[in-house]
């Protein structure tokens, strides 16, 4: 059975330690007596304790594990292993499939995106920012919604860790910042964890770092004056004007 998801998805989609954990377990040959079941898989994850695995072929978080973590519906290492077996089928990982790309620095880099990398940028852009999304529902699918913004904080990180520094490419990022500060303030997100809002004043470093590399990205923070945003996160860059 062809897992729905992919390595690049559970790469956004886990927290580093877990997945850093979960890498450990499976280039240890520890996800053992795997098997296709009707609507996912099945195995024995030898950690501390051998525990009986199951994750869905749809959802990678979805599933069932005997450790504490996955008794409190939380995603656990164990589940994360079985998850990356389905979509290697026990081969070996390279260099790139263990590396997350998830934390956000700035590429050193100056220039604007062509007609071809702007669409791809906005493309996924838009496709990030639907991971973070208004939260509705019993508090015990409250784990799933955290790993849901935690992925598009990781996929906007990515994207934005590849932009070079130009009034255009500053520009999209305040333009998408804007955006999800209108999702915190009036659009049911429920970030009590501080995922959007710390992504969002890393990002305000980034922007700074931006400004150094060329001073024409300073003019793109004229458009924050008298924004009432949710926690003043634009005051750095008002500075610079």
């Amino acid at each position: 059975m062809i897992p729905k998801y992919d390595l690049e998805k559970i790469k956004f989609a886990t927290d580093t330690q877990t997945f850093i954990k979960a890498i450990d377990l499976y280039e240890r040959g520890r996800v053992t007596n795997f098997e296709n079941q009707f609507d996912g898989y099945s195995a024995v994850v030898v950690g501390g304790s051998p525990y009986q695995v199951s994750v869905s072929a749809r959802h990678y978080d979805q599933g069932n594990c005997e450790c504490y973590l996955g008794q409190n519906d939380i995603l656990c290492k164990h589940m994360v292993a079985v998850a990356i077996y389905a979509v290697k089928n026990g081969e070996s990982l390279a260099d790139e499939d263990k590396l997350q790309r998830n934390q956000l620095v700035f590429s050193k880099r100056r220039g604007s995106l062509n007609k071809s990398e702007l669409s791809e940028f906005k493309e996924a852009s838009t496709a990030a920012l639907r991971y973070i999304k208004a939260y509705s529902g019993p508090s015990r699918i409250w784990f799933s919604y955290q790993n849901s913004l935690e992925e598009g904080r990781n996929r906007l990180s990515a994207l934005f860790s590849e932009l070079p520094a130009s009034r255009q490419t500053a520009k999209l990022v305040v333009r998408l910042l804007l955006r999800l500060d209108k999702k915190l303030i009036s659009g049911g997100v429920d970030d009590s964890d501080g995922t959007v809002g710390g992504f969002i004043e890393e990002t305000v470093k980034i922007l700074i770092e931006f400004a150094e590399a060329d001073p024409e990205c300073v003019k793109e923070f004229e458009n924050l004056k008298g924004k009432e945003t949710c926690f003043g996160w634009e005051d750095p860059l008002l500075k610079l004007l």
